[in-house]
């Protein structure tokens, strides 16, 4: 009878303790600080990503430019099929303010300078190796476009695959001083 008694007292202290754990995850994740999404109207996380020459990037820089900035991966065959495109589209802008940031995501420089090589790549390519401009862009699925506008702010974000033509477009979008 002794033992069923310490075996009951054993298992209510346990459950106790599993609910006390429970209620405190669940405390802890109702009052967390909710994470600020990037937004369309919203001020561009600013960020300095070092690209294949070495050259830093940072976002900031490019204050009064639009900035198309792609996030991509090598293996994302939608990626693949809009960069050529993405670096026509580049030749096009270039010289009218709308700067092209390629953000690859955290894969080795080997992979990335030959997909650039491959494709003949001109626009700048960066590699996000700890995925921290990813976490703060919240981007999730590749590929994935954000456009800022010259001041700096989120003018829109685009998931998925995009055509020339859509590029050309989003290009303009942000492109300073529109003529």
């Amino acid at each position: 009878m002794e033992k069923k008694k310490k075996r009951l007292v054993l298992r209510t202290v346990i459950l106790a303790v599993l609910a006390l754990a429970i209620g405190y995850t669940v405390y802890g994740t109702a009052t967390k600080e909710k994470v600020e999404l990037v937004a369309v109207g919203s001020e561009a996380p600013d960020f300095t990503l070092v690209d294949l020459n070495g050259e830093k990037h940072k976002l900031s820089d490019y204050k009064g430019q639009g900035v198309f900035l792609n996030f991509w991966g090598t293996w994302c065959k939608p990626c693949e099929k809009e960069m050529p495109a993405m670096d026509n589209q580049y030749q096009e802008f270039k010289d009218h303010g709308v700067q092209t940031l390629a953000v690859n995501i955290a894969q080795t420089d080997f992979e990335v300078q030959n997909f650039v090589d491959r494709y003949g790549l001109s626009f700048p390519v960066v590699i996000d190796k700890t995925k921290s401009v990813m976490t703060a862009y919240n981007v999730g699925q590749l590929p994935a476009t954000v456009l800022i506008d010259p001041e700096g702010k989120v003018a829109k974000i685009i998931t998925g695959e995009m055509t020339e033509k859509d590029i050309a477009s989003y290009m303009e979008l942000v492109k300073p001083n529109k003529e």
